[in-house]
């Protein structure tokens, strides 16, 4: 099986999510030191857009790999029709697994993000970063086990995961699930 998290800018909350799933970041509360020692987090330059990184191997050898598609709604079509066209061509019956983080991102994170990817401003957007990646962990904590389950149960050689249902929660100090 083969992992592929995905998100506009494929280095915040997709990282987080590699991290969870390859278990370098542990269920609980996060410190700052925790979050931006993760590989690849708020890392990514303006070359590295549409390149696919790969982060490890899982505790069952699947390799992990995060994506940042930008505005695109053609990246996932794109690298689902590769899959199969690889898959078949080469004789696998290898499941590859698409999963979108961007459901799980919190404003905070989104301006962070600007601050600190697009306009350079570390001194604003980290600490932006930070705070809504405190906010927003459990919730990625939630869809990579998800993923891990539907992945396990589906019976396709590609899946892609939208992952509409997870939501973050304005106003609220705490994130959901529904």
């Amino acid at each position: 099986m083969i992992y592929i998290y995905n998100d506009f800018g494929g280095t915040h909350t997709t990282s987080m999510a590699a991290a969870y799933h390859l278990h370098i970041l542990k269920p609980g509360i996060l410190s700052k030191e925790d979050i931006l020692s993760v590989p690849f987090f708020n890392q990514l330059k303006k070359k590295d857009r549409g390149r696919i990184f790969y982060h490890g191997k899982d505790e069952e050898g699947n390799p992990v790999f995060t994506i940042g598609r930008r505005n695109s709604k053609y990246v996932v079509p794109a690298m689902t029709d590769l899959s199969y066209i690889l898959l078949e061509r080469y004789g696998q019956n290898e499941k590859i697994v698409i999963s979108n983080t961007s459901p799980t991102v919190p404003p905070l994170m989104t301006a962070g993000g600007f601050f600190s990817r697009e306009l350079g401003i570390d001194s604003i957007g980290v600490p932006l970063l930070v705070k809504g990646a405190k906010q927003c962990h459990g919730l990625i904590q939630h869809l990579v086990d998800e993923t891990k389950r539907v992945a396990a149960a589906s019976q396709e050689l590609v899946t892609v995961l939208e992952n509409k249902e997870y939501q973050y929660k304005m106003g609220k100090k705490d994130i959901f699930w529904k």
